[in-house]
């Protein structure tokens, strides 16, 4: 029988999925930290925290095999607590009590106090707003709300993550000032529906009002834009981006689908002649502006000529950045009632169909930044290479600039003026000036 050593315990947090997540493992993490308990992301350690993604297909397998791993490490001997929240462990808790019993215990998305405890630390409300944050230094992600009121039929969010509760303006600006105070430069605004923010407590759309307030913050020179819902977008939003240097001319806004028949399946309260009308409005008010959203195939009764709507639909937009997923077939949406009647390898060859137009788009777009020059944030060095990204690029899933770390020096966490001197589809190779 192995014998419980005396070792100090330290708490290893694993992050699966999504912003969000990253944002809640950093909000535990802060509360752990301040609590004296010694804390690490994604390192060795010997009490396990692994906070799961729900959402399709892939991201569940890939939450439970890391339960699985650490579920077997722990019959090893090798850790001595495996714990499990997030979004899987919201949707399938009494499953995996079954199916994994060697975790010790499962929480929801929204019991950080009972996991807090269960870690053998104190919830402390006076930590409103910081937390220790796991991304590079220059750039954090500020959640302004939870959940969603949407009824997208496709969508497994609000089973998992509840109703939409906007988070006061009052506080995120105190966040705000907080991370300036660490050194954070770029503030990537987050929630499940930026359109919806302050509708649930001021009772209108105030995502413009929030905006206002944030550019006050000394030290944040950028502050991005995340995953707004198209129906009922605050148009003065688009204002304030114009006038504002520091809130980027970029704009994350998934689309989802444009057959008009498949949008009205999807329950998206929307048509292809609002959604077209809308990013025009977009363009004209921010010209220059890059538009990132992001598409589904494959849905439920998705005929060819639904695809072929949607394929031509793209290359007439020529979105700035985009990404295409195949549909997932997720119990208790409303979508779930349907047949999934596309077989997936029909899904996978849409889904590249898409993808290789869009590689094109690319291309053809990145070749016309040759010669020009752009002010760029370095977030990392990665073997030769100096990494960065312009005002139009999210870190980890759009383009990166690139400079060569054998002819230049730049300060990582550091913005720098770079002239583009070649560019493929998805990355940009500069030199500083």
């Amino acid at each position: 029988m192995r014998t419980k050593s005396l070792k100090k315990n330290k708490i290893n947090v694993i992050t699966l999925g999504c912003s969000k997540n990253v944002y809640d493992s950093e909000v535990l993490m802060g509360q752990l930290r301040a609590s004296g308990k010694d804390v690490a992301h994604e390192e060795e350690g010997n009490i396990v925290v692994i906070n799961t993604c729900g959402f399709i297909d892939n991201a569940k397998a890939e939450s439970v095999n890391m339960i699985l791993e650490y579920a077997d490490k722990k019959e090893k001997g090798i850790v001595d607590k495996v714990f499990v929240t997030g979004c899987l462990s919201e949707r399938y808790r009494p499953d995996l009590e079954k199916e994994i019993p060697n975790v010790d215990q499962f929480f929801g998305t929204t019991e950080l106090p009972a996991l807090l405890k269960a870690l053998g630390a104190d919830y402390k409300h006076e930590l409103l707003g910081e937390r220790l944050t796991t991304t590079p230094k220059n750039y954090a992600y500020l959640k302004i709300a939870e959940g969603c009121d949407r009824p997208c039929s496709f969508c497994a969010i609000p089973l998992m993550r509840g109703k939409h509760v906007s988070q006061t303006i009052e506080k995120l600006v105190k966040e705000a000032e907080g991370l300036a105070k660490n050194g954070v430069k770029e503030l990537i605004l987050i929630a499940q529906d930026l359109t919806y923010y302050g509708l649930d407590i001021y009772k209108k759309r105030n995502l413009g009002e929030l905006l206002e307030a944030l550019v006050k913050v000394e030290g944040i020179e950028w502050i991005r834009l995340h995953y707004a819902f198209p129906t009922g977008f605050p148009m003065d939003v688009l204002e304030i981006m114009k006038r504002e240097p520091k809130i980027c001319n970029y704009i994350d806004i998934p689309l989802q689908h444009i057959s008009d028949s498949i949008l009205k399946s999807m329950k998206r309260g929307t048509t292809k002649v609002k959604t077209t009308k809308l990013l025009k409005e977009f363009r004209e008010a921010v010209p220059g502006m890059t538009i990132r959203t992001t598409l589904i195939v494959g849905y439920p009764g998705e005929t060819q000529e639904d695809f072929e709507i949607m394929r031509d639909w793209v290359q007439e937009m020529k979105f700035e950045r985009l990404g295409c997923f195949t549909y997932s077939h997720e119990e208790n949406t409303s979508a779930y009632d349907l047949v999934d009647d596309v077989p997936d390898d029909v899904k996978q060859s849409r889904a590249n169909e898409i993808m290789e137009i869009q590689s094109q788009i690319s291309w053809d777009l990145n070749q016309e930044k040759i010669g020009k020059t752009f002010r760029c944030i370095i977030d990392r060095k990665e073997g030769e290479h100096f990494v960065g990204r312009t005002e139009f690029d999210s870190p980890d899933v759009d383009n990166e600039v690139l400079i060569d770390a054998s002819k230049h020096y730049v300060k990582t966490g550091e913005f720098v003026m770079v002239k583009v001197t070649d560019a493929t589809e998805f990355d940009l190779f500069a030199e500083p000036i």
